[in-house]
């Protein structure tokens, strides 16, 4: 097994870290330069920043935020939100940016994967998934895709995106499930397992955090290659420290927090 990733994820509204549930309640953290520079000396593989409102109120990824992150963070990281074209994809990478992932923009137009991966590498892009579990009998896929913050429903089922996106030439998922998102009560490991079974480029988890047992289940159970968090680390629930060391004590391999 490859060392597994510990991610926080930094979700900005007006340049401030904020955090949510279920991609709503939405609650103020901290300021993303400060929250960076913290997480880079607790020993964080990468960073994702998700500008979370920028697709909803149709509007590009603000760079001034990013302009300042770029000048402290000692880490890859990713930015997302709003991005919707190559010279968006490229304004983001000249500014220092390691990563750009893309969501809606993707679904709406599939192609952009595949042109973006020939532009910038496919190790520079990520396609984000945020999926919603749905009933049987809800004439619905199972697992399902949604957009625009979780806002809006698809038809698409998520095994068949992700398959796509990895045909398209994306680099690696970011995959989210909008009914755990913030609730602390755990990965959705059966969405979670059925991307990572279906493709063969690492998939991160991301939705529903609360304790380290969590972390280690999206890791064993969900085969997923990076898990990803955001409250139990803003809120000083877990450190960085204590997540890698409590997966190394269970045999899960990590890269060494900084002492």
């Amino acid at each position: 097994m490859k060392e597994v990733k510990i991610i926080p994820c930094l979700d900005i509204r007006e340049g401030r870290v904020v955090k949510g549930v279920k991609f709503v309640n939405i609650k103020d953290a901290r300021d993303p330069v400060e929250a960076a520079e913290a997480y880079c000396r607790e020993g964080a593989d990468e960073l994702v920043f998700l500008d979370i409102f920028a697709t909803v109120e149709s509007r590009k990824t603000r760079l001034d935020w990013v302009r300042r992150v770029v000048e402290k963070v000692t880490i890859p990281f990713a930015v997302g939100g709003g991005i919707s074209t190559l010279e968006d994809m490229k304004a983001l990478i000249d500014s220092g940016v390691d990563k750009v992932s893309i969501n809606t923009a993707a679904v709406k137009r599939p192609d952009l994967i595949k042109e973006a991966a020939r532009e910038f590498g496919k190790d520079r892009l990520v396609v984000a998934i945020d999926g919603l579990k749905n009933p049987p009998g809800s004439n619905r896929p199972r697992l399902e895709v949604v957009v625009k913050s979780g806002n809006e429903p698809t038809g698409i089922s998520i095994v068949d995106w992700a398959r796509k996106v990895e045909k398209l030439g994306a680099g690696e998922i970011l995959l989210t499930s909008k009914d755990a998102d913030g609730t602390k009560e755990g990965y959705d490991i059966e969405m979670t397992l059925a991307v990572a079974e279906a493709v063969s480029i690492p998939v991160t988890a991301s939705g529903g955090a609360g304790k380290l047992e969590h972390l280690y289940d999206a890791v064993v159970k969900a085969k997923a290659s990076a898990v990803l968090a955001a409250s139990i680390f803003h809120f000083k629930e877990i450190s960085i420290r204590e997540a890698k060391e409590y997966l190394k004590s269970r045999g899960i391999p990590v890269k060494q927090a900084p002492r």
